[in-house]
């Protein structure tokens, strides 16, 4: 079992704790990294501003394209804990097990029938952004440029690389899965987690 590298502080400033319990409400778990985020207040504050502002849809980016890039970056940048938040309940975003093979780099996107052009477009671009060194080579932006709006581009690079922070802080601190996924679903996935 993997262990974190500090322990949470045992006191908390009472805004802090209130922010703790609005993330447990939330999510229904009782994160860690939050709380380790606890030694330094204003980047827990900061932090969970973020995520509180992170965009699930918008116009034609909808909840599933938008699971779709949040699952890419997490696989890419192989967070277990990421994998398993983001992850979570894939299969009620009419994600299938075809696609979900795509998102774990076991196969071609394009060798899937069911993603959109945009979909495909979309995840190779969240694969580029979790990828490192960052590489966009002209033609690709230009692709991304023809698909996407600005403000469609401005969404989904933010949430990839959301998840590239969080990916990066979470990996840095040792935080584990925090069990979103129930064994049925975490049956699904590869051995690559």
């Amino acid at each position: 079992m993997q262990t974190t590298i500090i322990s949470p502080p045992k006191r908390m400033p009472l805004w802090l704790r209130i922010g703790l319990w609005v993330t447990k409400r939330v999510t229904g778990k009782d994160l860690l990294p939050p709380r380790l985020l606890a030694w330094y207040p204003k980047v827990a504050f900061s932090s969970g501003l973020m995520e509180g502002l992170v965009a699930h849809k918008d116009g034609n980016l909808d909840e599933r394209f938008l699971k779709l890039i949040r699952m890419q970056a997490s696989f890419t940048t192989s967070c277990p804990f990421c994998i398993d938040m983001n992850s979570h309940q894939f299969q009620a975003y009419h994600i299938t097990q075809d696609e979900l093979s795509a998102i774990q780099g076991l196969k071609p996107l394009e060798d899937v029938s069911s993603f959109t052009e945009r979909e495909r477009l979309g995840l190779a671009y969240a694969r580029l952004i979790s990828s490192t060194p960052l590489h966009f080579t002209e033609s690709f932006k230009q692709k991304i440029k023809d698909a996407f709006t600005e403000r469609e581009i401005v969404i989904l690079s933010t949430t990839a690389a959301q998840v590239n922070y969080w990916a990066r802080l979470i990996q840095a601190l040792g935080a584990p899965p925090a069990g979103f996924m129930d064994p049925q679903e975490s049956d699904l996935f590869s051995q690559q987690v």
